[in-house]
């Protein structure tokens, strides 16, 4: 299994948004769409702004598959769905650490979406 590197955790974590690509059933991308994302440890993760209803979340949900560029980080990932409270916990304390400047309109949504929340694996 492919791990990120240091460095790649490092520029990704530091970006602001990260850009997601999953691929359709057909296998063509959908349009690259700017999402959040933080880091827990070793692992990133990203939540759907739109909980459930999300087109791109559906998307990832459905193939498991995609690419993703952040802070100069190109990868096609693999997207695995988390229901385990206690990482989802840790990752709402990093939506509301990294991007509480923006205010509750935008980070409570966020927190709000945990059963979204997919952990971006390197292929």
């Amino acid at each position: 299994m492919t791990t990120w590197t240091n460095d790649e955790l490092n520029r990704i974590a530091n970006a602001d948004e990260l850009e997601v690509a999953p691929l359709r059933r057909d296998g063509i991308s959908r349009k690259p769409l700017p999402i959040w994302v933080v880091r827990d440890g070793d692992d990133l993760y990203v939540r759907s702004y739109r909980g459930t209803a999300g087109a791109w979340w559906r998307t990832a949900l459905a193939t498991h598959e995609g690419h993703i560029s952040s802070g100069g980080v190109d990868k096609d990932v693999t997207f695995v769905e988390v229901t385990d409270n206690t990482i989802n916990d840790r990752i709402d304390t990093a939506y509301r650490t990294k991007y509480g400047r923006y205010g509750s309109a935008y980070v409570s949504p966020m927190v709000a979406s945990r059963s979204t929340t997919l952990r971006l694996v390197p292929r």
